[in-house]
């Protein structure tokens, strides 16, 4: 064995034999610290790091990273937006939430739509069907006057559906017989139709060629026929509704006493401020005008108890007997 001229001994048997390769420590810093201990895992596939991604986590990245850039530039444009508002001096209004209100009377308007429409089907139905039809009709109030001449005037058609009978049309009709003051007419459902009417009742009497005519409070002649019992007569010169003298009289005869009016037997009046009655036993009472009527028929009353023959009440202030 030859040892080297410097240096400590060497000492071959430590050097590395066999075939495997020479590990540079400079390349391979496991090298240059020794050999690896193998670990509880030695031969397995070595488990991924934290930080690795993989298709899926990369793919959700990526969608996030969209949306946060569109949201961004959402953000930018609606800040230029507002920018360019102020500038030109337009304020953005928020929208404002629905009231709870307004929701309620939407409800409640469309409820009533609703109805309405509800209402016009039912009307429908029973105009144009006999569901509701005059299946009776029943006429109140005649005594002169027929029931055959109201229904006759009436001319409404048994069975015809009450919402098409013309209820103002039927009155007129009815109110023109001679002898009716007023008539009315109703509907009463299910099935009737009420005729109402009021007759005309005769205040005075006047004859003419072809008899006696009968006039009521109106100054209406409603009648051609003998009057009624204590019915006094009218003595004026063209009776009728438009005459003044007429309705100066009719004035006179409405205010009296029933006591009194009872006891007249006729009713002069040649104008309207010379009224004179007549009454059944042959006393005569001067009226005058229509002027203070009431409180001349207050005087005329306590003067009749007294006795005489014409009782004047022209000037109520002085009432005479003579």
């Amino acid at each position: 064995m030859t040892e080297p001229e410097d240096g400590p001994p060497t000492n071959l048997a430590a050097e590395p034999t066999g075939s495997g390769p020479d590990i540079d420590p400079d390349l391979d810093p496991d090298a240059a610290t020794g050999p690896v201990e193998a670990g509880p895992g030695d031969g397995e596939t070595e488990a991924e790091p934290e930080d690795f991604e993989g298709p899926r986590r990369r793919a959700r990245r990526e969608r996030a990273e969209r949306r946060a850039a569109q949201a961004r530039a959402r953000a930018i444009e609606q800040a230029r937006r507002e920018a360019k508002r102020r500038a030109t001096g337009q304020v953005p209004t928020e929208p404002k939430p629905v009231a709870r209100g307004v929701v309620r009377g939407l409800r409640m308007l469309l409820a009533t739509i609703g109805l309405a429409v509800l209402g016009v089907v039912l009307g429908l139905i029973l105009y144009f069907t006999p569901a509701m039809s005059a299946r009776d009709i029943i006429v109140v109030g005649t005594g002169a006057v027929t029931r055959e001449e109201v229904l006759e005037a009436a001319q409404v058609r048994p069975g015809t559906p009450l919402l098409q009978i013309n209820t103002s049309e039927v009155a007129d009709r009815v109110a023109a017989i001679r002898k009716v003051a007023s008539a009315r007419v109703q509907r009463q459902y299910p099935s009737a139709l009420r005729i109402t009417i009021v007759e005309r009742v005769p205040l005075v009497v006047k004859d003419f060629a072809d008899g006696p005519h009968l006039f009521d409070r109106d100054g209406v002649d409603f009648a051609t026929e003998p009057p009624p019992p204590a019915v006094p007569y009218l003595d004026v010169d063209n009776p009728g509704p438009d005459d003044p003298a007429t309705l100066a009289a009719l004035k006179v005869l409405t205010t009296l006493r029933p006591e009194v009016a009872s006891q007249v037997g006729r009713i002069a009046a040649p104008s309207v401020s010379s009224i004179t009655l007549t009454l059944s036993d042959g006393r005569v009472v001067i009226w005058g005008t229509t002027d203070r009527a009431e409180e001349k028929a207050e005087k005329l009353a306590a003067l009749l108890t007294q006795p005489g023959h014409t009782y004047d009440v022209s000037t109520p202030d002085l009432p005479t007997v003579k």
